[in-house]
């Protein structure tokens, strides 16, 4: 700032560093350092954070006027140290005094302060939006891998035991069925682990899993599936969202001796938006 002031950068590096002003110039340095940590790591969490402002702005308002009055008193240590008199060195009158305080000392000193504050608060929000990203993508992970985890054992047993049952009946029913089984756990084990895959590819497990749930019961119902694949293009989706809710329709399906029952499903795309319709006779 002096350098821009005087408009000369090396007789301002002179009068820093190797002059008479250069006890003055190291009081600012040293007491605005001072300043600015004590509001940064004292006065800010111990009174702004915790959301008492006005004792803040008190504290904050008296360590730049003390700040400013050790400022002031390098003025002095200078004059003393140089053997010259205060107004030879800093060519003021006595009663000029004041304008060191007035247009020196404390406007560069409540800069700095405002600065350091400024800087600080800064850092911390975005700290704190990272620290808010970070949780909400953990959060998002842990609820992916809590549906991952929710793959029904019972459901595995009971496909198993039904494919072994048609390896002696209906081999060939036999051998697709194990396809499809097979790339149910493929699917689940190796190409889910991203945050976002294909919902064409989505589509394709609900498919192989609902193939699988109708050959594991053991009763009659009646499902209609009807997928618009071609609304759906290249659209992304969060893996095993869709699941959970064919998993229920098929657990709580009625069995009716009197009446049908039965499985409606409708997936289609429409306006950038995915629908996903899915009822059965226990809610008829």
């Amino acid at each position: 700032w002096w350098a821009l002031v005087s408009g000369n950068p090396v007789q301002t590096a002179y009068n820093i560093l190797s002059s008479d002003y250069s006890v003055k110039f190291g009081f600012y340095v040293l007491i605005q350092a001072v300043a600015v940590y004590f509001n940064l790591y004292y006065l800010l969490p111990r009174y702004l954070e915790k959301g008492r402002f006005g004792l803040y702005i008190f504290s904050f308002l008296l360590t730049t006027l003390v700040a400013t009055a050790a400022i002031v008193s390098g003025y002095f240590v200078g004059a003393y140290l140089s053997d010259l008199t205060f107004e030879e060195l800093y060519k003021i009158a006595p009663t000029d005094y004041f304008d060191l305080v007035k247009l020196n000392a404390l406007p560069s000193t409540l800069a700095a302060m405002t600065l350091g504050l400024s800087i600080k608060l800064a850092k911390n929000w975005l700290q704190m939006r990272q620290r808010q990203q970070l949780l909400e993508k953990e959060k998002l992970e842990t609820e992916l891998k809590f549906l991952r985890s929710q793959f029904n054992p019972h459901f595995l047993f009971n496909t198993i035991n039904s494919i072994f049952v048609l390896i002696h009946k209906i081999p060939d029913m036999a051998s697709e069925s194990l396809a499809k089984f097979s790339g149910l756990l493929r699917y689940q084990l190796y190409e889910c682990n991203e945050q976002q895959i294909p919902l064409q590819q989505e589509i394709t497990y609900l498919e192989n899993f609902i193939e699988l749930e109708k050959l594991r019961q053991d009763y009659i119902f009646d499902l209609q599936l009807d997928i618009d694949r071609n609304s759906i293009g290249s659209l992304n989706i969060a893996p095993f969202l869709l699941i959970p809710f064919v998993e229920n329709a098929f657990k709580h399906l009625s069995r009716h001796t009197d009446r049908p029952n039965w499985i409606n499903i409708r997936l289609y795309c429409q306006g950038g938006h995915l629908f996903f319709n899915i009822s059965n006779s226990s809610s008829a």
